[in-house]
């Protein structure tokens, strides 16, 4: 076999990603967002001890969970989208 019969190999191109949905990209941020602001929220509250008088007690406890969720989810919504960006494009990258 000579050079001359060797089938010739195209060099292998990338192909672009894939358009992604708006909604694909909107609950992406959502889940990354509240996730994170989440813990966030989570572990600064365990951070601070409970006041001496002032404390609702297990009312109080799940308030707070409640309200540190709907925190989560708002500031997911004003600012996920400006560090979910990286996360989002390796997701679609492996997506293929």
């Amino acid at each position: 076999m000579t050079i001359a019969n060797l089938p010739l190999i195209a060099p292998t191109v990338p192909a672009p990603p894939h358009p992604t949905s708006p909604k694909l990209r909107e609950a992406f941020d959502q889940f990354v967002g509240e996730t994170f602001y989440g813990q966030m929220l989570s572990s600064m509250r365990k951070t601070v001890g409970k006041p001496a008088y002032f404390h609702g007690g297990r009312a109080e406890e799940v308030f707070q969970g409640q309200l540190d969720q709907v925190l989560g989810e708002q500031l997911a919504k004003a600012s996920a989208e400006s560090f979910t960006g990286p996360m989002f494009e390796l997701f679609s990258l492996q997506r293929g």
